[in-house]
């Protein structure tokens, strides 16, 4: 029986192994031998158990060190010369510089890098130039490029990272779809959401808008609390449910936004949670005011438990959301423009109802997690033929 082909698939940290490709990594264990490598952790050692592959550990670190970046290259480059996998495939920033340039100087032969968002969008000045720099570079190393929006995929073109004949946009975005029946708002009885509302001091008068992602300064939370204060001031039947951690140390809130958190009845912040539907399932509608994304999963995920959207006019958003048929697109960093939308999606019952009867519909039928999975799978049986 013919031996499987060799799949690396690499991240900088295990979190986003385990949780960015839930479910992929056993999908094309059918059909490759698959690896995955990502700093040592517990989530390391969940994807071994959980998706039944090898792993690896290498320590790799979100943030520029030389010293770290060269030691972690060199682990990888020997790591992949013992391996011989026919293909690496990275996500996330750090995993593509180290990935990519240790498989080039492996001979690896297929090198395919993801881009989910990029983090030099907000940058400026020499931090600016230096990660245009190491984007140039991973690119330059790769084989082929995925953006995972369409919009990305311009966004790398205009600035000159690469040629489009190594760019490609899987499917209509997303890096790992959507598993839309375990996204659906019916698994859920009236009586335990009941109980959940009831935990949190929700009453069957209030309105309540959502935001789930990680507490920090570049998702808008700043603009978002500013919006939602003045809201607030106006009615009392509002709350705002804000399911995510605080990240107080690479990208803070502001203190004022911090201390309304804290003294705001109406605002409700339950930290991180492992498993956000049902926080969705008791709230009318998604506020998504990020200032950068690659393909955002939260908005998917909303809109496959059928709550319409509040987003930022960014990649992957403003493709995920189409304005006035499932959700509002708003311009990034205005909290006015947050708090007018909050506005109609209180006040305007029809226009609201509108949007929720087709979220649902909208995802399930572009975004499907399996359709996303065989695109990819696709992919690579078609770089094979070239073997």
């Amino acid at each position: 029986m013919k031996s499987k082909n060799k799949l690396i698939r690499i991240t900088t940290v295990p979190v986003s192994l385990k949780t960015l490709l839930k479910g992929q990594h056993q999908f094309m264990s059918n059909h490759y031998e698959v690896v995955g490598i990502s700093s040592e952790g517990q989530e390391l050692r969940d994807v071994k158990n959980q998706e039944g592959i090898r792993v690896i550990p290498i320590e790799m670190t979100r943030t520029i060190s030389l010293l770290k970046d060269f030691k972690s290259l060199w682990e990888l480059y020997k790591i992949l010369k013992k391996e011989k996998p026919l293909i690496v495939h990275s996500h996330t920033p750090k995993a593509g510089i180290v990935g990519m340039l240790a498989a080039k100087l492996a001979g690896v032969p297929y090198r395919l890098h993801t881009v989910a968002g990029l983090p030099l969008m907000e940058a400026t000045g020499s931090k600016r130039k230096l990660l245009d720099f190491v984007e140039q570079l991973t690119y330059n190393c790769a084989t082929k490029v995925y953006p995972n929006s369409k919009v990305l995929s311009d966004f790398i073109l205009k600035n000159n990272f690469t040629k489009p004949d190594k760019l490609k946009v899987i499917a209509n975005g997303s890096s790992n779809g959507i598993n839309t029946s375990h996204f659906d708002s019916a698994m859920f009885s009236a009586t335990d959401l009941q109980t959940l509302k009831d935990n949190l001091g929700i009453t069957k008068h209030n309105f309540v808008f959502v935001f789930v992602g990680r507490l920090v300064s570049d998702k808008g939370i700043n603009e978002l609390v500013q919006a939602f204060e003045k809201l607030s001031k106006q009615s009392i039947d509002v709350k705002l449910l804000l399911v995510g951690s605080l990240e107080s140390d690479l990208d803070p809130l502001q203190l004022q936004t911090l201390h309304e958190i804290k003294y705001n009845a109406n605002i409700i912040s339950v930290g991180f949670q492992k498993d956000v539907r049902p926080y969705f399932s008791i709230s009318n509608t998604l506020v998504f005011p990020s200032y950068r994304e690659g393909f955002p999963n939260v908005v998917m995920q909303a809109g496959a438990m059928g709550l319409p959207s509040i987003v930022t006019n960014i990649n992957g958003c403003n493709e995920i959301v189409e304005e006035g048929i499932n959700g509002i697109i708003i311009p990034v960093k205005d909290s006015d423009a947050i708090y007018s939308a909050m506005q109609k999606m209180i006040s305007d019952n029809y226009f609201r109802t509108q949007l929720q009867k087709k979220a649902r519909a909208m995802i399930v039928s572009r975004y499907e997690q399996r359709v996303v999975w065989e695109a990819i799978l696709a992919e690579y049986k078609s770089l094979e033929q070239n073997v």
